[in-house]
Parts: structure tokens; C-alpha cells; sequence
């Protein structure tokens, strides 16, 4: 600057220059500072954009989402987490992961650390923990959510270390596992406790789970069954048809099957079955599993065996009985050209009394089967030939010319008994009388009985003309009605006048030949007609109502015998009919007759008739334990020919049962007679009940009967029915002797002799009582459930003579049946009747 206070000219340049970068860095700032301005709103609104993208990422996903830095605190989360810690967002950031609004639970309500839970030891890397399931309970009470945890470590930009942990909702598949569990758990349980057989099997037919029920049905374990071939259980006879339904089944032509089968215990015995079957496929249509089911219809086959045996046929000849007789002549005459073409004949054996009072049932029954071979034979096959009854047979013939073909018949039947039957070594003559009916206009309206009363017309005019003959019914004979007028006022005379008897047959033990006791037969002694067999007047008896009468004359006599022959101490038993029960008065005569007579429980025993029983009442029931209560043991009789026998068991407080003769006499030919009676027998044996066989008739039965399981036995075989010197017999023969009128016998080649006719038809109820101490007689088992009384002790008996030995028949005398010659091991014991043991 110069003196004047002004530049110089070498001053000036610089100042300019200096302005000029002042000017220019002015501007470069500004520019820097307006670019920087510039680049820190894109970044704030990258920044933005990527904390939007962050929040839809978190808000957007499924799972619940926690981002919390290594300290513990929240730096970001979901609204899915926000949901399940049911609090908003902005109550979970910046707060510790340890003091966040939820608790976490384990499956058995244990809590759980929430350190365990954001797993923050975990490191960067792919090193993390596996998930866990843990259930979050929310502070404010909203319901448990069940997650799977997973925790991941991240490394921020600046090195520090970020955790994001994610919650995957497990709650929907958890609760549909545990519905399926539950739902796996109650089909288990209903499987296990199934009253009836199930199983699951494989596409090839074998066994992956079985319930006890089918294994109790096989008689093994569940475990046992399992991976085997259920058709190999079968029967051999029905594994093809099972086998063959299966492969139906896997090849898709049915969806399901249902047959009845029979299955093979492993005891060996045989049980009947339903087997349903359904075929469970997978989604893409393979089999995948069968679903079975197993009921076992046993008892319902063995009822129907038993009821079809007994409505189909006679058991002495195996004939048609008169049920099937009267079904097939009712089915003849309801044809519209029956007139002239259906014909009856009626035959009637004219010697066949005699030979039954010479020589005895067994004899008399050899002769009925034989003349009922001699019937098939005449007939060959044009015709049902049935059995009514004693000696009386029917011949139903259903021809064009049924005229011709009935005499035919009929002239067939005179030649071949024009020889005599050789039995024993006899040679008996036999004839027959015949009586025809061939159906016209009038005896087809009328029906089966107008044919069978214009044949039994014929029959008498055939007795009367001589025997040995045939007559043919015409209109003029008129009818054989009113041939039984008076008859009731006679037989109630009878009563009055004493003329109504019992005769005892003995019953035996079978597995030692002991006589423990007899049951008591009524006979009529007729003043003009002779001794007379319950056969001719207990028609009578059921007709007019003298069965009370009779009954407390039948009950009298067996009462005052017992306490006649007291020291031996056998049990005598009575029949009863059913319809007289429930009243109570039959119990109070039985109960005044035994306590006024002393008699000692055990000794009378009732024997109800099964097939008069329908369907019992609680009266009925009532009189039964009242007898019992009063020492008074009850059997079942007749047992096998009722509409419900099975039943009678299971309803009714009886003591033991009666196997129904008919069965004995088809064995041991007869499977299906067989086949019932070891059925019954073990289910009476199970049940701890007294078992009697009635009808015994060779010693063949009575072995099969005893390793049955029947303990008793009664039959010809043992002995017939006799008046009152039975109380002498003690024991069975113990050898062949023949009886007075028998030449040597073979028993091989004994004939079927009959069982004696059953005991009068009386009636009277039942009931429990305990069983007494020492052999007094069968003692019924104690009243209530509790199940019979231990078997008596007491020393063995002195003789063990053959379990079984036949007995041979002796003559018919004024007031005796023929008898069977038998002696008496001296100190033998009388057993009680009592179960047999397992």
C-alpha cells in the first residue's frame, strides 16, 4: 500500500486472486454441502425403505419373529409375535426377552428359563441349536400357544452381534396329533374290550393285533396269535371258502364279506363263528388293512343242532317223528290234486305187548328198530315213514295212484313180517295190523287229522277183523271218536283208591358202577287192564287238570319210601311239571311232606321238565329257591329239548340237569348227537352243575356219556324201573350172567333197549339250599351266587367194581317191571351227588 493510503499495483493482484479462491471454495462448500444433504436423505430414505421392507417381512411371515441384541433386549418384532405375546408391538421393543409378558411351559406344565428358551449363548454360523417346542402362556390369560423355537446369531455391519429367534405355531398340528392319539387310544380300548373277536391283518391275511376276546375264543394270547396266517385257523373244510373271500376282497369285486365259519381251538375243539370282514385301502386304492370282526355263534349252533335233532326225528329208530309226520301230510294235502293222490297207512304191531312183557323194553325196542327197517324197505322211497309213538307207525305216500302204491306197501310190510324177528337168540312172531286212508274231497278239507282218524278207524276195524290184516277206511266206518269217555272220573277213582304206584329205576355213577339213587316211575295198576304204564293215561292227566292230584300222590309215596329205607341213604327224584309252578302251593306240600317225615336234605330231589318251561317267571324262580332253601336239590330234566336250554342255565337257580335220553341214543354213531352231548356236558361241568344221562341202553354210551363229562347215568342198561324191593340193589352186576329168560348174550350185539317211560308228569317248583354234611343224598348247591358246595369228604368206597357193566332183564311180575338182576359189595359206600371237579 503506499503512502497515500491506496494499493500499489503489486498489491492488488494477490487480493484478487485471494477473493476469487475465497469465492471459489465458497461455492465448492456449498456444493459438497448441498451433495451431502443430498446423499443423507437418499440414505434416510433407503434407511426407510429397508425398515419397511423389514416391518412387511416381520408383519408378513407366519412364524413370529423376535430380533433382540445380545444384551436381551427387543430391537425389532412381527406382528405375529406381537399375537402370540397378545401385546402391541411397541410394548415388546427395547424390552429384555427375559421380562417379556409370557410365561414358557413344558408339555407337563414345568416352566421353562426364557434364556433356554432365545438360546443367547448361541453363536454366528451355522452351529445354532436344534428347535424346541415349548408352549407360551401369555400374561394376560389368552390361551396357551404351542411353538417351535429356533434362535440364529447374526454379525451386524459394525461387529456386534444381533440373535433372531422365530416361533413356528405348532398348536393345529399338535392338537391334530393329540386327536389322533386320543382317537388311536379309544380304538385300542374299544378293540381291548370288545365282547366279540376283532383284529387288524395285513394284505396277506395275518394277524397284527388281536384283542382278547378273539384270543379267548381260540383258547390262546394275543401275543401267540399275532403274525400268523388266520385262515390256518381255520377248520380244514372252510379255510378254501375264507381264502377265496379274501382274494375277492384284494382284487376289488366285493368290499366286504361275512360268513359263518368254524375256527379250531388250540385245545382241539371246535367253535362256530361269524367272521365279517372290510378292506381298508390307502389313499392311492392299495390294501392297506383288514378290519375283522369274530362272534362266536357256538351256543347258537349247538341250540339249533339240538332243537333240529329233536323236531326232525324219533331217537329209538330214526324215523320221522310225529311232528315231521304231520308237516309232511299237511304240505301233501294242501296240494290242489290231492285227492287221490296222497295216502296214510297206520300200522300197529299185534304182538308187540307181549313181547314187551316176556322179555322186556330192551327186547321190545330191538323189535321197534327192526320193524322200523323192515317200514323203510316196504316203502323204498315212496313214502315218509315216521313213528308216532310205542308200536304205532305211520306211512305218508304221495303218488299219482296212491291207492295201488299204499297196498302195495301194506302187502310188503305182512311179507316181511310173516318171519319171525330173530333177536338174542330168539325167534319172536310179530305181526302187524294196517289201516289206509287215501285222501278224497271230504278227508282232504278236514286236514291232517280227519286223514289220520279215518286211518286209525281202518286200524281198529283191521284189530277187530283179526289182526294181521289191512282195512281201507270208507265213509261208512263212521269215525273213532269218543273212544275215552269217562275216562278222566276213572283215573281221578284210580288216585282216590290208590291204585296210581311208583316203581324206582336206579341211577348210577358212572365212573364206579355205584347205585346212588332212583327216580320214581308212576304206574296204574288197573283192577281189569292190568299194570299200566304212564304212556295210557298221562294224556289224560294233562287234558282233565289231575296233575296237582297226582303230583302230591307221587310226592306222598316217594317221601314215605324214603323215610322207609332211611339207613341207605340214596336220593329218590320226582318229575315236575313246569306249568304247576309259581303258586307256591306245590313248594308247601313237598316242604310239610319232607320235614313231617324227617327227611334228610338231599334225599328227594325234583326234576323239572325243561321242555314244559317256556319262559320262566320270577314265581317260578321263587319256588325253585324255596325248594332248595327247604334241602330239595332241583335238576333240569329232559334237558336239550326246550326252546331255550342254554338259557335255563344261565336264568333258572337249578342244581344240575338231565340229559333228554334221545341224545344217548344216537351215540356213539350220531356226530351230531355226540357233538351235543360233549357240548353240553362241558358247559354243565363249567358251570359246576350235577349232570345225569337218561336212556343209557349199551355200555358203549355209557363210556362216551362218563368221558363227557356226565357223572350219572340211567338207562336199561342199568335196570328198569321196579317196585319198591329196589331197596336191595346196591351196586351194578359185576358179570355176564344172563337174566332168567336170556340164553348167552354178546354184549356187542345187544339191541338198543328202551328207557323206562318217565315219571308222572306233577307239579312242583325249586330252590337252594346248603349242601348237608355226610352221604345223606344229593344236596343242592347253597342259595344266592355263591356257587356250589365243596365236594364231602369222607373214606373211599370199599369196592371199585367196572365203571360200567350191562344189565340183564328179568320177567315182568304182577306189580314190577322186568328188573335187572344186580348184588351188593358188602360196606359199599353212597355217594352224594354232587359236580364233577374242573
Amino acid at each position: 500500500m503506499g503512502p497515500d493510503g491506496r494499493l500499489s499495483a503489486g498489491a492488488v493482484v494477490p487480493t484478487v486472486t485471494a477473493l476469487i479462491l475465497l469465492i471459489v471454495l465458497g461455492l465448492v462448500l456449498t456444493w459438497a454441502s448441498r451433495r451431502a444433504a443430498h446423499a443423507a436423505r437418499r440414505r434416510d430414505a433407503r434407511i426407510a425403505d429397508l425398515e419397511r421392507h423389514l416391518r412387511a417381512v416381520l408383519d408378513g411371515t407366519r412364524d413370529a419373529v423376535l430380533v433382540h441384541a445380545d444384551d436381551g433386549g427387543v430391537i425389532a418384532a412381527g406382528a405375529a409375535a406381537a399375537a402370540l405375546l397378545d401385546v402391541p408391538v411397541e410394548q415388546v421393543l427395547g424390552v429384555p426377552v427375559a421380562e417379556l409378558p409370557v410365561a414358557w411351559v413344558t408339555d407337563d406344565g414345568s416352566r421353562v428359563d426364557p434364556a433356554t428358551v432365545f438360546a443367547r449363548d448361541v453363536h454366528v454360523g451355522p452351529a445354532s441349536r436344534p428347535p424346541t417346542v415349548v408352549g407360551a402362556v401369555p400374561a394376560t390369560g389368552a390361551p396357551v400357544r404351542w411353538v417351535q423355537v429356533s434362535t440364529e446369531a447374526v454379525s451386524t455391519p459394525d461387529g456386534r452381534r444381533e440373535l433372531v429367534t422365530s416361533f413356528s405355531d405348532q398348536t393345529g398340528p399338535r392338537e391334530i396329533r393329540a386327536a389322533l392319539a386320543r382317537s388311536e387310544k379309544q380304538f385300542q380300548a374299544a378293540m381291548e374290550n370288545a365282547p366279540i373277536g376283532m383284529a387288524l391283518l395285513d394284505p396277506r391275511w395275518r394277524l397284527e393285533q388281536v384283542n382278547a376276546a378273539l384270543a379267548q375264543l381260540l383258547g390262546t394270547t394275543p401275543e401267540a396269535l399275532r403274525g400268523r396266517d388266520l385262515s390256518a385257523l381255520s377248520h380244514p373244510e372252510d379255510r378254501a371258502t375264507e381264502r377265496s373271500a379274501v382274494h375277492r376282497l384284494l382284487s376289488g369285486e366285493a368290499q366286504r364279506f361275512s360268513t359263518e365259519k368254524r375256527y379250531l381251538r388250540t385245545d382241539g375243539q371246535t367253535v362256530w363263528a361269524v367272521l365279517d370282514v372290510v378292506l381298508v385301502r390307502t389313499e392311492h386304492g392299495a390294501p392297506e388293512t383288514f378290519v375283522a370282526q369274530v362272534r362266536d355263534v357256538t351256543e347258537a349252533r349247538l341250540q339249533a343242532e339240538m332243537l333240529a335233532h329233536r323236531a326232525m326225528h324219533d331217537p329209538l329208530t330214526g324215523l320221522a317223528n310225529r311232528a315231521h309226520m304231520h308237516e309232511v301230510l299237511t304240505r301233501a294235502l294242501d296240494h290242489p290234486d290231492a285227492s287221490g293222490r296222497v295216502a296214510l297207512l297206520l300200522v300197529d304191531l299185534d304182538e308187540f305187548k307181549q313181547i314187551n312183557d316176556r322179555f322186556g323194553h330192551p327186547t321190545g325196542d330191538e323189535v321197534l328198530v327192526h320193524v322200523g327197517g323192515v317200514l323203510r324197505a316196504a316203502t323204498a322211497g315212496r313214502g315218509t315213514v315216521a313213528r308216532l309213538g310205542g308200536d304205532e307207525f305211520v306211512v305218508v305216500v304221495e303218488d299219482p295212484d296212491a291207492a295201488r302204491v299204499a297196498f302195495e306197501i301194506a302187502g310188503s310190510i305182512h311179507t316181511a313180517l310173516r318171519n319171525p324177528i330173530r333177536t338174542q337168540r330168539r325167534r319172536l312172531p310179530v305181526g302187524a295190523s294196517v289201516g289206509v286212508a287215501v285222501a278224497d274231497a271230504g278227508l282232504t278239507a278236514g286236514g291232517a287229522p280227519a286223514v289220520l282218524a279215518a286211518a286209525d278207524t281202518a286200524l281198529y276195524r283191521a284189530k277187530a277183523a283179526g289182526k294181521h290184516r289191512t282195512e281201507v277206511w270208507e265213509p261208512s266206518m263212521g269215525s273213532s271218536a269218543g273212544t275215552r269217555h269217562g275216562a278222566a272220573a276213572e283215573l281221578q277213582a284210580a288216585i282216590d283208591a290208590g291204585q296210581l304206584l311208583l316203581h324206582y329205576q336206579p341211577t348210577v355213577d358212572l365212573s364206579t358202577g355205584d347205585v346212588v339213587g332212583h327216580e320214581a316211575l308212576v304206574r296204574w295198576q288197573h283192577p281189569e287192564r292190568g299194570l299200566l304204564l304212564p304212556g295210557a293215561f298221562l294224556a289224560t292227566v294233562d287234558e282233565t287238570g289231575l296233575g296237582a292230584a297226582l303230583g302230591a300222590t307221587v310226592i306222598r309215596q316217594a317221601v314215605q319210601y324214603l323215610a322207609r329205607t332211611a339207613d341207605l341213604g340214596r336220593w329218590v327224584s320226582v318229575n315236575v311239571s313246569a306249568r304247576h309252578l309259581g303258586d307256591g302251593e306245590f313248594v308247601r306240600m313237598v316242604v310239610e311232606e319232607v320235614r313231617a317225615h324227617g327227611i334228610a336234605q338231599g334225599r328227594l330231589v325234583v326234576e323239572l321238565v325243561e321242555s314244559e318251561l317256556g319262559e320262566p317267571g320270577s314265581r317260578t324262580r321263587h319256588d325253585i329257591d324255596e325248594l332248595r332253601a327247604a334241602g330239595v336239590p332241583v335238576l333240569l330234566d329232559d334237558f336239550g329239548t326246550g326252546a331255550a336250554p342254554l338259557a335255563y342255565l344261565r336264568d333258572l337257580p337249578v342244581d344240575g340237569v338231565k340229559l333228554d335220553m334221545s341224545y344217548a341214543a344216537g351215540i356213539p354213531d350220531d356226530p351230531a348227537a355226540t357233538r351235543v352231548i360233549l357240548g353240553l356236558g362241558a358247559m354243565a361241568q363249567h358251570m359246576d352243575m350235577v349232570t345225569i344221562a337218561a336212556g343209557i341202553e349199551t355200555a358203549a354210551q355209557a363210556q362216551l356219556l362218563q368221558r363227557s363229562g356226565w357223572r350219572y347215568g340211567q338207562g336199561w342198561f342199568f335196570g328198569a324201573g321196579q317196585s319198591e324191593p329196589v331197596q336191595q340193589l346196591t351196586h351194578l352186576p359185576a358179570t355176564d350172567e344172563p337174566g332168567p329168560d336170556a340164553g348167552p348174550q354178546d354184549p356187542g350185539q345187544a339191541g338198543r333197549p328202551a328207557v323206562d317211560p318217565p315219571a308222572a308228569t306233577v307239579a312242583g317248583p325249586s330252590g337252594p339250599s346248603p349242601r348237608p354234611a355226610g352221604p345223606s343224598g344229593p344236596s343242592p348247591r347253597p342259595a344266592g351266587p355263591s356257587g356250589p358246595s365243596p365236594r364231602p369228604a369222607g373214606p373211599p368206597a370199599a369196592s371199585t367194581p367196572p365203571a360200567v357193566v350191562p344189565g340183564r332183564g328179568g320177567p315182568v311180575t304182577g306189580t314190577s317191571d322186568a328188573v335187572p338182576q344186580q348184588r351188593a359189595p358188602a360196606g359199599m359206600r353212597i355217594p352224594v351227588l354232587e359236580p364233577l371237579d374242573g
